[in-house]
């Protein structure tokens, strides 16, 4: 039996959003999709948007996937009730975030991809759920990412796969 080469599944100090610079327009203008209990707030970054964020240069620690999680205090009154929450989420996140990472970090247009990742629930619900919305959600922004429009011109490889000599209909 093959052994796959197994990929650290860290989370480094580069995944998180910490600058005011990213994370107000990341509010004002970003993207979101939803799946309860987790609401993600995303903006994809290019080299000129990032380097605009900044007066003097670009940060060392940013990497091509950054993160925040929020747990609103209304919705989870006890500070040991929004730590827990931060803490399954971080962990969902921790694990199924290659995907997406990798693909961020392929892309020629995008440098950088901030989310904002907001507790929506009333209640703390168990990690399976977290993971299942944490799963659908990272998929969904991938698709919309990086997935082409249906109005797109098609690539020459889509091209070529799909054209087909016309048969005469037999008689």
């Amino acid at each position: 039996m093959k052994e796959t080469p197994s990929r650290r599944l860290t989370l480094p100090k580069s995944c998180k959003l910490r600058h005011r610079s990213l994370v107000e327009p990341l509010f004002s203008g970003g993207k979101g999709v939803y799946d309860f209990p987790l609401r993600i707030v995303w903006r994809p970054l290019g080299d000129e948007e990032l380097t605009a964020s900044f007066r003097d240069h670009i940060p060392d620690r940013i990497g091509a996937l950054q993160m925040m999680i929020t747990v609103p205090k209304k919705k989870r009154r006890h500070a040991v009730d929004r730590v827990l929450m931060r803490r399954r989420i971080r962990e969902a996140f921790r694990l199924h975030r290659g995907d997406l990472c990798e693909a961020v970090s392929r892309s020629k247009d995008i440098r950088t991809l901030s989310m904002a990742i907001i507790y929506q629930s009333n209640e703390n619900l168990p990690f399976s759920k977290i993971e299942k919305s944490m799963i659908h959600l990272l998929s969904k922004i991938s698709r919309r990412l990086f997935e082409p429009k249906g109005d797109a011109a098609p690539t020459v490889a889509e091209v070529n796969n799909s054209y087909s000599v016309p048969q005469e209909p037999k008689p």
